[in-house]
């Protein structure tokens, strides 16, 4: 089967059809806006490709301007999809597009009519895909391995139309539109199907990554918190124990809310929750470089922190004991006051297991509460075995 332009065009609406359907599905189950631009861009790009195809008919409105019209529109809701996807903001300034296309209905008939026609096109397409792969550049470090892919898809696809647009200006270039004469046309042809098919496959795989990772971030967090649960701590945990030195001791700090199934008894489990986020944001904003936090069950928390010293542990203790006791009694009147009671585990060894860490932090903590509640038990195993 030749490759002549009624083929090209039939190939590319096939294409751009099955991504726009692939994309729509995919939006249905997982709800991503991206994904909803994406495969809007993909649709538009088949309706024009369609339109394009009555050129040979000699509706030759519909066929260049319109189709190529819908071309430059099916670039700009693939930048769109792209702002969602990175979450940027986009200057309204971007629908001028739509506008400075409409204009080129001004102008007159002319030989070069096709030239400026292409020139149009090209520049607004590759305005589109440049920003759009900005949108995408790394920032430190990169998105995803599937969105470094996309943005240099689009990088490309955005360089060739400045190509077309360089080549339509030069001198003794003669294109006609109407028939799809001149070799970059033909050329633009073959690239527009290979590209809806990178582009669709890197859109998807773009996505696809997004979704496991967050399928993997909700598997490692406490779902009502947002902490990490027990197994993601073990998991991250062990890299932490393993830099306890002299020099740089590691603390283990357990967390218990006092009298917490007043709250829940009097107010309801609807309160109790609340607190207990109300807790994991103090425990989060309170949280120094490097350290990680936990939720293990309940209502008790797990703290690990690296290069400490006990009078950090004992200040971060302070603090969340004095910014929760208050915001407790604010919110509920309780015969018991709620307050936190903590264990603390300054080690400078690695020790043989978090378990065991733990366990020697829950004696700690125990202790705290037959004390009376509302105070820290600190272990300083430095200590000890310095005086051993």
């Amino acid at each position: 089967m030749a490759l002549d332009p009624i083929t090209m065009l039939t190939l590319s609406i096939a294409l751009a059809a099955a991504a726009a359907l692939y994309l729509a599905i995919e939006w249905r189950s997982v709800r991503e806006p991206s994904l909803l631009f994406w495969s809007a861009g993909f649709a538009t790009i088949s309706v024009g490709c369609v339109l394009a195809l009555l050129r040979s008919k000699g509706i030759l409105l519909v066929g260049i301007w319109f189709a190529n019209g819908l071309l430059v529109t099916a670039h700009w809701l693939f930048l769109q999809g792209v702002a969602r996807f990175t979450q940027a903001r986009l200057s309204p300034a971007w629908y001028l597009i739509f506008a400075a296309w409409a204009g080129l209905l001004l102008l007159p008939p002319a030989p070069w009519w096709s030239n400026a026609m292409l020139l149009a096109n090209s520049s607004l397409v590759a305005l589109l895909m440049l920003r759009a792969s900005a949108l995408l550049r790394p920032l430190g470090q990169s998105l995803s391995v599937g969105a470094v892919q996309l943005r240099y898809v689009l990088l490309a696809h955005g360089v060739f139309y400045i190509a077309k647009a360089v080549t339509a200006v030069m001198p003794g270039t003669l294109l006609d539109l109407a028939s799809f004469r001149g070799e970059i046309i033909q050329v633009s042809l073959v690239e527009g199907a290979m590209a809806i098919m990178l582009i669709a496959l890197s859109m998807t795989g773009s996505e696809r990554h997004r979704r496991e990772q967050r399928i993997e971030q909700l598997a490692a967090r406490d779902p009502l918190t947002a902490l990490y649960n027990r197994r993601a701590l073990e998991v991250r945990a062990s890299g932490l124990l393993a830099e306890a030195s002299v020099a740089q001791p590691g603390a283990l700090l357990l967390i218990d809310i006092d009298n917490f199934k007043l709250v829940n008894d009097l107010f309801g489990h609807t309160a109790g929750d609340r607190l207990l986020v109300a807790l994991s944001e103090m425990i989060r904003a309170a949280l120094p470089e490097g350290a990680l936090a936990a939720r293990l069950g309940g209502d008790e928390f797990l703290i690990l922190l690296r290069a400490t010293t006990v009078e950090q542990v004992v200040a971060l203790s302070g603090r969340l004991r004095d910014q929760f006791g208050r915001a407790a009694a604010q919110a509920f009147a309780t015969p018991a006051a709620v307050t936190l009671s903590m264990g603390a585990n300054l080690f400078d060894q690695p020790p043989a297991s978090l378990a065991a860490l733990i366990e020697q932090g829950d004696a700690a903590l125990y202790a705290s509460k037959r004390g009376g509640r509302d105070s820290i038990r600190l272990v300083d195993q430095t200590q000890a075995r310095q005086a051993g």
